[in-house]
Formats: structure tokens, sequence, C-alpha cells
């Protein structure tokens, strides 16, 4: 596993889904050059498979075998940490021997056999939030990981199904999540998904809202920011109309980090 800093202000990134070798390999390259010019720990995070989409006709990854041999050549090739999340606890074995972080959706969080198993692995678990329940009643997974003896654990708020098919984030959750002792993760990307509209359709996703939400979230103490992203986000093959395009990651970072080291200095004071 490789060594990771959550100390300082941290980033997950990649496509949502593992989709042709190229698409896989360029992500990884420019969040590799934006590693090193940002200074920031980057994690490269695909799904080997998505088991949560709304259509059987939708695609849903490469599976386990191709998708984690992706994986390892992207964590061999750039020397990136890679996360990817399970859906069953026949994936977890196999998962463990690649990745560096394994994610649980938020759909699953509360799966006491799901969890408990990823967490006898002893990886880094990120565990994210789901809808169903509040902020402070995350102690509940939380504590089934730990009760294994791991504590190596990031906790990822995306947001609350709220009215029809739409989530809004709730600034009281961050710090109801830091209150557990663990980093804290925006996922600004499922924040923005207009749910029961197609991922391929513009009006599936609303981009207008990642700039105002991710600078919302970080001033409210968050430790990391999640966000996909893609070559093409239009041609993506999973949340094409939330994910920001690869070449304008940089910029929207900037600011990002700014308010990072203010929010920083004055939870020290």
């Amino acid at each position: 596993m490789k060594k990771l800093n959550f100390d300082s202000f941290f980033l997950i990134s990649g496509p949502c889904v593992i989709e042709e070798e190229w698409v896989m390999l360029e992500t990884a390259e420019k969040l590799k050059e934006l590693s090193q010019k940002l200074n920031i720990q980057v994690i490269y995070k695909s799904s080997f498979m998505k088991d949560n989409r709304s259509s059987v006709a939708f695609y849903t990854g490469p599976g386990i075998d191709e998708g984690l041999e992706t994986l390892q050549k992207i964590r061999n090739d750039f020397d990136m940490p890679v996360l990817s999340d399970i859906h069953y606890p026949e994936q977890i074995a196999q998962a463990a021997e690649v990745l560096d972080i394994i994610q649980i959706p938020a759909y699953l969080c509360m799966q006491t056999h799901l969890v408990v198993e990823v967490a006898r692995t002893g990886k880094i678990i990120n565990i994210k939030h789901g809808q169903f329940i509040a902020p402070e009643n995350m102690d509940k997974p939380v504590k089934k990981i730990e009760s294994t003896g791991n504590h190596n654990i990031i906790i990822t708020e995306r947001g609350y199904t709220f009215g029809y098919n739409d989530l809004i984030v709730d600034p009281r959750s961050f710090h109801e999540l830091r209150k557990l002792g663990y980093p804290v993760v925006f996922d600004i990307t499922h924040s923005i998904r207009k749910y029961g509209i197609p991922s391929a359709d513009p009006a599936g996703g609303m981009r207008e809202y990642l700039p105002v939400i991710s600078r919302a979230g970080v001033a409210a103490g968050v430790d990391g920011i999640f966000i996909e992203t893609h070559p093409e986000p239009k041609v993506a093959k999973c949340d094409a109309a939330s994910q920001i395009k690869l070449n304008e990651l940089e910029e929207f970072l900037k600011p990002l980090l700014e308010i990072h080291t203010i929010e920083k200095k004055y939870r020290k004071s």
C-alpha cells in the first residue's frame, strides 16, 4: 500500500468508470502532472463495475479482472494510489490486492457484512455517506469498521436525496462528519447529478453549480475533494453530464487550494 498523506488538502479524481485504455492513461498522466505542479496528493479513482445504473442497457464497466489490471498499470506506471468501489463480499479479496483505498458506495454503507469484510483487509476505507441517514448516524458504519481494528477511514459526503431526483448538500453535514475524527471528503460530482435522468443527457447534471458548492464545502472545512474527470466528458460512458473536463481541472482547483489554506489557518486559531 502506498503511503498517503491526508494532513494536507487532497484530491480523488478520475473517470467515473473504467473505459478505453487511452482515456485512462491520458487522465492519469494529467492528474500526475497536477499532483506535482500543485503539490497535492491525488488518488486516482475509477470504477471497474457500476452496479447502480438506472438501466440494464447502460455501460457498467469492464468487470473486476480487466478493471483491476488497468488500475494496477496506472498505479505502477504513474506511481499513483488507486481507488475503486466494491459491491459484493466476493470482490473484496481480489480488489484488496491492487487498490490502495477501497470505497463503499453510499447506498451500501449500512450493509454490515460488506463493511466488516472490507475493513478486515486493513486497507484504507472510503465510506460514502448514504443519502438515507443523517450525517451523525455515520458513526454506526464507522464503528463497524473500527470493530475490526481498522482505523484507516475516509468519510465522503455526496448530498441528500431531496424532492424529485435532486440532491441537496447541507453544510452542517461537514461539521457532523468531522466530529467522527476522520478525514472528510466532499464528492461534488455526484452532488450535482439529476437522478432519474440518463447521465449522458445534458440535463442529467448541473455543472454550473460546481464552483459554488465546491468552494462552500472547502470553506466549511473538508479535507479533500472528490471530482470525476474525463478528457471529453460529453462522450463519457458514465456521468457524462457531471464530470469536469480534464484540461479545466487545474484552474478549477486553484481557488479551492487558496480557500483551504485560509480555512486551515482559522481552524487552528
